[in-house]
């Protein structure tokens, strides 16, 4: 069972490496998002099609809306279904439903001698 453990612990490094790694590269992203968006409304300012308040105030409802897009799309894979539980049972000890299970055929060997007894006394 001890190899188990180790292939339940590299799951659990892999799945936390893959969330560092996706977080990085989100981090990533909306960094270029804004480096571009930046850019091209340094254009648009040397144009003089807009002003400086105005370039800042699109570059961050621009970043704005990626962010909330981003957000959105987290929260929509919450509402998938999980995974189902595994319980792992242990051989060696009796169980709840085993005791039950002795109980209930003890039962009905005693049912079938009471049937026996009494099919021979109405043959008698």
């Amino acid at each position: 069972m001890a190899g188990f453990g180790d292939v339940v612990k590299k799951a659990f490094y892999l799945g936390v490496g893959v969330a560092s790694y996706a977080g990085e590269k989100a981090g990533d992203t909306f960094k270029d998002l804004r480096e571009q968006s930046q850019t091209l409304v340094n254009e648009l300012v040397a144009r003089g099609e807009i002003t400086a308040e105005e370039a800042q105030r699109l570059v961050n409802d621009m970043v704005n809306r990626a962010q909330n897009t981003a957000a959105n799309s987290t929260s929509t894979t919450d509402n998938l279904p999980q995974p189902r539980p595994i319980e792992i049972l242990d051989d060696d000890t009796p169980s709840v439903a085993d005791a039950q299970t002795e109980a209930l055929r003890t039962q009905v060997a005693a049912l079938r001698q009471e049937l026996e007894n009494l099919k021979r006394k109405s043959s008698s």
